[in-house]
């Protein structure tokens, strides 16, 4: 019995690597269409929202089924409530990648952001890449060493936008206010996205040691 509690425990992160995966890929693919102006890659995102939620919906029948059966304690507990609170951060990373990719629809035919700031808003993309990769190994492994890798990578993407608003509020800036006004939101769905992942790496600390600490590394 308890052997296939501990199959279903690793189902239930088997799915919490899927969500993740498949928050990346549509953040990925929204920022490409954010560069590009590209109306029909925006289109993919926001569609490709309803299976990642459908995939949390699943995620969480799946845990309410174990709760109901198993009456699970200590850490047998702590991995189920965890893994619904993980979920929650990962289906709202898609939600900020499709806020993304809603950005580059509205503004089609022209793109969302302006030549000088595709650097920043590229290295942004980048630096979510690697986080939303790093929060899937995080996941699968437990890696404790690696979780504490998010808070550094997090202190990128939070130089990044204040990068991008020193830009905005720059005294030689003349960004119309509908462009301005994007960029903000675009900057903050970035450094939100990593807060999340940031989220699910304190929460892994927490399921590995009975301790949630403010960073992972503590």
């Amino acid at each position: 019995m308890r052997n296939a509690f501990h199959d279903d425990l690793d189902q239930l992160s088997n799915q919490l690597v899927g969500l993740a995966e498949l928050a990346g890929s549509a953040l990925a693919v929204a920022t490409r269409a954010l560069i590009d102006g590209d109306v029909e890659l925006a289109a993919t995102v926001i569609a490709g929202d309803a299976r990642l939620d459908a995939l949390r919906a699943d995620l969480e029948t799946h845990a309410v089924d174990l709760l109901a059966r198993q009456a699970p304690v200590a850490s047998d507990l702590r991995a189920v409530v965890t893994a619904l609170r993980m979920a929650s951060d990962l289906e709202r990373m898609g939600d900020l990648a499709r806020h993304v990719a809603k950005v580059a629809r509205r503004r089609h035919p022209r793109t969302a952001v302006p030549p000088e700031l595709v650097p920043t808003m590229t290295a942004m993309g980048q630096v979510a890449a690697q986080m939303v990769a790093k929060t899937a190994a995080v996941i699968a492994t437990k890696d404790l060493a690696q979780a504490a890798e998010l808070d550094h990578d997090d202190d990128a993407m939070d130089a990044l936008h204040r990068q991008l608003y020193a830009a905005l509020l720059a005294p030689s800036a003349q960004y119309p206010t509908d462009v301005a006004v994007d960029l903000a939101l675009i900057g903050r769905y970035y450094e939100r996205y990593g807060d999340h992942a940031v989220s699910v790496a304190r929460r892994v600390v927490y399921l590995v040691t009975g301790r949630y600490a403010t960073t992972p590394s503590a």
